[in-house]
């Protein structure tokens, strides 16, 4: 089972930066600004603190140094919809680091399971055995 830590996010908590696409596409690509870099302030923002704390963990190689999560669009050639990408794919990612596993109950083997690992174990002991070499008694 896991358990979903709640939380709203609001495109006004993220700052978008227009920026010039890479990849071909000549004249149009080189002078048009589609792709979007999003912002987003993970430490300034309303999430709860203990998601805040997950997403800073988990996430900490896309963070830049001021604390900024920076995700890029450049799929579309529209940058609204480039723009939409990056939120929407923001949004997973914290739904991601809003799941909290429950913590596993350690269990134990079951004794038919730890009979035939055994059995096993001497099979496999007794074919290593038969590989080595012969000593022959000097008489």
């Amino acid at each position: 089972m896991v358990r979903h830590i709640p939380f709203a996010l609001s495109e006004d908590e993220c700052t978008v930066k227009a920026v010039l696409s890479r990849g071909p596409g000549g004249q149009h690509v080189n002078k048009s600004s589609t792709a979007v870099q999003l912002f987003f302030n993970v430490l300034e923002s309303s999430l709860p603190e203990e998601l805040k704390a997950r997403v800073l963990a988990r996430y900490e190689r896309r963070l830049s140094a001021d604390g900024c999560l920076v995700l890029k669009a450049h799929g579309e050639r529209s940058r609204e919809l480039n723009r939409r990408a990056a939120f929407l794919r923001l949004q997973t990612l914290i739904e991601k680091a809003a799941e909290v596993p429950d913590a596993r109950k350690p269990t134990r083997p079951t004794r038919p399971s730890r009979e035939r690992r055994l059995r096993q174990k001497s099979a496999r002991a007794a074919v290593k055995k038969l590989r080595s070499a012969i000593i022959r008694d000097a008489e």
